[in-house]
């Protein structure tokens, strides 16, 4: 028996997995055993070898057969570990074939993309075995679409929570989820944030809706506050807590630089700087808000490089497009808010620049984990001012506990406390707008819109001369 505990005590310890709970499965090291042990279907084995994975990940090797043994966890991993397999793989496996019982497992991401992707991953992975997966695209359409019978023709649902509450709550709800038997919420911790932007009432409502007893739920992140963790002890059952490495840190492979650029001036320089010396993309730029996000796009078009952006404001059709693209190469740099930085997995992004400091730790190790995914080298360079400094220090440590060189000065700087780093993070700093494009510039590309605008005018003149003017066919005047 001894002997037994300490060659699993020491598996977890070579691989860097961290558990709590109780009567916990123990870890796979292979494909097959997860085949020959749990049953897994050959051809979802099939797909992950095919997709390159010749063994599972950490996060695979415990979060799948503590999954499998139908216990409730909580997953916290570096991004690109492989989470997402990690819980789709013991979903299929636990539903075994398409039934028409309506949804029997659902699954939550914080935006469309990332649902959109999880989506994608799911139909890959099930392919030749049949299971019906759908993504609520939008949600006025879905109420239209869906009804007892409809609903009874899917298996698993990848979805938004603002999507599906709506949904939810039409007269009568549109969406049946009791036959839910396992939900799972990815990037958690940001579903359950408080305020404006969270998720909590949402989840209440959601949590409420799947009302089978036999429903699991399964909560996977890179980064978890202290508050998830207490939330999840306290309201799942029996929950067993699976972390790879050090919770809420950094992934080694990514080569983390800071560097003062004194103002917000001095941002724009040190970004064309960045393209002057060359670079090798594709390249991810983070900034604080849509506005920001829009003037250094009209900035950097001027700098010969095959730049976009995407934010909020745009549609969705346009932000499909434009991952599409970043994915396949046509775009080298891509300008985004904060939307991009959760659990999009692009394949082969060499750079990642903060333009604006992020407001936390947690932010800043999901935005750099946009690079440096599933063993590839990546780089990160985020610039601060001197109004940045209060909030140097957590993000610093970061950078040190990762293994990059910080200077020493800032890890003596004084921590911030608790509450004022909540108030930071609701009312970022106010910064300038970012418009120094040399005035020739600015005039000419408003000329040449002027220019546009004019000629547009002359082509629909002649198309109103065109019309007959036969008294006949005037319309009466008013008296």
């Amino acid at each position: 028996m001894f002997p037994f505990v300490f060659k699993v005590n020491k598996f977890r310890r070579v691989h860097r997995i961290c558990v709590q709970g109780t009567d916990i499965p123990e870890p796979v090291s292979t494909f097959e055993q997860l085949q020959q042990e749990y049953k897994v279907h050959p051809k979802v084995i099939q797909h992950m070898q095919e997709a390159g994975f010749q063994t599972p990940t950490p996060i695979q090797m415990q979060a799948i057969p503590v999954m499998l043994h139908n216990r409730e966890i909580l997953a916290c991993a570096p991004t690109g570990s492989g989470k997402t397999l990690a819980f789709c793989i013991p979903l299929l496996t636990h539903l075994r074939q398409p039934m028409n019982k309506g949804f029997r497992a659902l699954i939550l991401s914080p935006t469309r993309e990332l649902a959109s992707q999880t989506h994608r991953e799911l139909v890959k992975l099930s392919e030749g075995i049949g299971f019906r997966i759908h993504k609520i695209n939008k949600a006025v359409e879905a109420a239209k679409k869906f009804g007892p019978k409809t609903s009874k023709k899917f298996d698993i649902l990848v979805t938004t929570p603002n999507r599906l509450v709506y949904l939810l709550n039409q007269d009568p709800p549109a969406l049946d989820l009791s036959s839910v038997e396992w939900l799972v919420v990815d990037e958690s911790d940001k579903l359950f944030e408080d305020g404006k932007m969270g998720f909590r009432d949402q989840l209440a409502t959601i949590f409420l809706a799947c009302t089978s007893h036999t429903v699991r739920r399964a909560m996977f992140s890179a980064t978890f506050a202290n508050d998830v963790e207490q939330w999840c002890k306290l309201n799942l059952d029996n929950v067993i807590s699976v972390t790879i490495g050090t919770r809420n840190s950094a992934v080694d492979t990514v080569e983390q630089e800071l560097l003062f650029v004194g103002n917000e001036t001095g941002k724009l320089l040190a970004m064309r700087d960045l393209v002057k010396k060359g670079f090798s993309p594709p390249v991810l730029v983070f900034v604080q808000t849509i506005d920001r996000a829009k003037e250094l796009f009209h900035e950097l078009i001027y700098e010969g490089i095959n730049v976009e952006v995407i934010h909020a404001e745009r549609t969705q059709q346009q932000r499909d497009n434009v991952v599409r693209s970043f994915r396949i190469g046509k775009i080298w740099v891509l300008i985004s808010t904060a939307l991009m930085a959760r659990g999009i997995d692009f394949k082969g992004v060499n750079m990642v620049i903060n333009y604006d400091f992020p407001t936390s730790a947690i932010e800043y190790i999901h935005r750099i984990g946009r690079t440096g995914r599933a063993g590839h080298r990546g780089k990160s360079i985020t610039f601060f001012t001197e109004d940045d400094k209060p909030l140097l220090r957590s993000i610093a440590n970061v950078i040190k506990q990762a293994g990059c060189p910080v200077p020493d000065y800032m890890m003596q700087m004084d921590k911030l406390q608790c509450k004022e780093k909540k108030r930071m993070i609701k009312n970022p700093i106010k910064r300038a707008d970012i418009k120094t494009t040399p005035k020739y510039f600015m005039e000419k590309a408003e000329r040449k819109k002027k220019m546009i605008e004019k000629s547009k005018k002359k082509q629909r003149a002649p198309s109103r001369a065109a019309v007959p003017t036969d008294s006949s066919k005037t319309f009466p005047t008013a008296s």
